[in-house]
């Protein structure tokens, strides 16, 4: 393992360097370092408050860092130079709420980035839409309004919309919280494939099983402090760190892993 905490030989697509995030005077993250290698599925885990979502917001952009440097394929984002509406068109991020656009249908929800950021053409934009919409087998559901579909299938669409803008990165905040115990394993069916076609993702989740199954290393974060990483079958079953047995005792607990 590098010192990044990505795998050795491999070419870095994220990397943090001493993360600190404040809101006030309350640290939300406190020096942060990990990084995210091509091809790979890196699962953020922690309690409510652990700084998971925080961390996922700032290494996008979305959140503004009070100190600490991200380069996304070696380039430092967080430069002021850095054009940042440019960096964060890089990222897929998809929320546990769905943010779909109620009066756009389906296929007008995926179609609207591309075309309206990226200046794709219409008819281009509709065709890749269609195709992925296909992939995840809502292609019946293109001209049907979000109010129409079941929270399994509109979380579905947000992360095809996500993916519509052919991103580097594809960035998932807890995408399953929101859904009925039902229609998570649909979601998490879908992230599965991403992960099998190779898509490099992050993404915070607390669905213990589903990180043992998917990802390829597990960030474990406890009051913004990043206190161990690594593989799966250590982090989630054997830890180095009295504090992550603790976590884990009280997700077993609550019958979660």
């Amino acid at each position: 393992m590098s010192d990044d905490g990505s795998p050795p030989n491999t070419v870095p697509v994220l990397e943090a360097e001493g993360l600190v995030k404040r809101f006030g005077s309350q640290p939300v993250l406190s020096g942060i370092d990990f990084g995210v290698a091509e091809h790979e599925v890196v699962a953020l885990i922690g309690a409510s408050g652990s700084g998971k979502s925080t961390l996922l917001r700032c290494v996008s952009l979305l959140e503004e860092l009070d100190d600490g440097t991200v380069r996304l394929d070696g380039d430092d984002i967080t430069d002021p130079r850095a054009d940042a509406d440019r960096v964060r068109s890089r990222f897929g991020v998809v929320f546990q709420a769905f943010n779909l656009f109620p009066h756009l249908s389906v296929l007008e929800n995926v179609t609207l980035a591309p075309r309206v950021v990226h200046g794709v053409s219409r008819a281009e934009a509709e065709d890749r839409a269609r195709g992925l919409l296909d992939r995840v087998g809502l292609a019946a559901k293109a001209t049907e309004y979000p109010d129409r579909l079941s929270g399994g299938q509109q979380q579905r669409v947000a992360i095809v919309r996500a993916l519509a803008n052919e991103p580097r990165m594809l960035l998932l905040d807890e995408v399953t919280s929101a859904l009925d115990p039902e229609l998570v394993g649909e979601v998490l069916r879908l992230v599965r494939e991403l992960k099998d076609e190779g898509v490099t993702i992050l993404m915070a989740t607390h669905e213990m099983g589903f990180a043992r199954q998917v990802a390829d290393r597990v960030v474990f974060l406890d009051d913004g402090r990043l206190v161990e990483q690594g593989p799966p079958e250590v982090v989630l079953v054997d830890p180095r760190q009295a504090r992550t047995r603790q976590f884990l005792a009280r997700v077993i607990d609550a019958g979660r892993l």
